[in-house]
């Protein structure tokens, strides 16, 4: 199957691209847990994340925003000498305070699906890229977007880091146009 060339490294780096990344993603917590993972790769590469998922979701109890918002001094400790995580201070109190940034979003009667899809018309941007050379770090949209999370109080969401989420997500199809998956998720809206 033809893919993206980014992909093609690893067979989890493969099984990700085909199975998740770029596909619609419309389930708050969902969400929350990929913007959360893209904060964490800030700096780093998305493999060193991705192999660190799985322990991320343990040590994150699921990503469940009600018990992230609560987290106090000893577990933020705890999860600093987590090695199966990113152990960067900014980064852990960020999930914490972008978990609380969550709830008050969703208390105000307004999902975070709502509050992230209604950018684009609640539908996915195609686009049609022949290369990944012509692929953008961030566009306008995501600039916009970043401004307006930074805004309601989420952090480590700078334009790059929400470009990555918005293409993870489905947001966007970045997929470039040889890619198998370009027309497969075109055909599965």
């Amino acid at each position: 199957m033809p893919r993206c060339a980014w992909c093609e490294s690893h067979q989890l780096y493969r099984d990700y691209h085909d199975q998740e990344w770029g596909v619609p993603e419309y389930d708050s917590q969902q969400l929350f847990e990929k913007l959360i993972l893209d904060g964490a790769q800030a700096g780093l590469s998305w493999w060193t994340i991705l192999n660190k998922r799985e322990n991320y979701r343990t040590a994150f109890d699921g990503f469940d925003p009600e018990l992230m918002a609560r987290y106090d001094q000893d577990k933020i400790d705890a999860l600093l000498q987590n090695t199966g995580i990113v152990r960067n201070k900014l980064k852990v109190r960020s999930a914490v305070t972008n978990a609380q940034a969550y709830l008050k979003l969703e208390e105000s009667g307004r999902s975070f699906k709502e509050y992230l899809w209604d950018y684009i018309g609640g539908a996915p941007k195609v686009n049609h890229f022949s290369t990944l050379a012509e692929v953008p770090a961030n566009t306008p949209l995501s600039d916009q977007i970043s401004k307006q999370l930074k805004k309601d109080g989420f952090k480590f969401v700078g334009t790059t880091i929400v470009y990555a989420f918005m293409q993870a997500v489905g947001m966007v199809n970045d997929h470039v146009t040889d890619c198998a998956r370009h027309q497969e998720i075109i055909d599965s809206y």
